[in-house]
């Protein structure tokens, strides 16, 4: 059972909405959901929580790229929205068929992306990027630990989160009573 919701910066605070995922059925869906519950463009915080196994924390500012954050990427990986954000940040998007899409413009070495995958592809015959199964994914947070760094939450908080950690990243956001009103 999943617990998702979206905290939008205001002026007066933080407002909260109850995510509803039923209607996610891609990362990009996701993204497009957060947006919409920005105020003026301001950031949005996506929270997402599988029963105390795995959290996932995603912000959207504005227009700017999303940054993404997995508690436990081996975990998140074998469930249908962890795995959305594990792919994405391991690089292995479905979607990118043709090898001219796969040219890294971020500064990384050509074949670092390969690199990550590649261990898990020496067992799998199929020619799908990162193989079919959980393999490649290491236990262990993934992503962007400083993502909520200017919010109030360290990297060094949300990497030793565990148990409620929604609700502690709430607190430290001063967002506790609005994430328990959508709970």
């Amino acid at each position: 059972m999943y617990f998702a919701a979206l905290l939008a910066r205001t002026e007066d605070g933080w407002e909260a909405s109850d995510m509803e995922l039923d209607n996610v059925e891609s990362l990009s869906d996701l993204i497009d959901l957060a947006r919409s519950a920005a105020v003026d463009d301001d950031t949005v915080v996506a929270l997402i929580e599988q029963e105390d196994a795995w959290f996932g924390v995603v912000r959207v500012d504005g227009e700017e790229d999303p940054r993404y954050f997995v508690s436990n990427a081996a975990t998140a990986a074998r469930s249908s929205y962890g795995s959305m954000l594990t792919k994405e940040l391991l690089g292995s998007d479905e979607e990118d068929d043709d090898e001219l899409d796969e040219l890294d413009l971020d500064g990384t070495e050509d074949g670092e992306e390969e690199a990550v995958t590649a261990f898990a592809d020496a067992d799998d015959d199929s020619d799908e990027p990162g193989g079919t199964g959980a393999e490649p994914v290491t236990a262990g947070p993934l992503g962007d630990p400083a993502l909520l760094d200017d919010l109030g939450v360290t990297n060094k908080q949300l990497m030793n989160l565990d148990g409620d950690a929604l609700s502690e990243i709430a607190d430290s956001l001063g967002a506790t009573e609005v994430l328990e009103a959508v709970r």
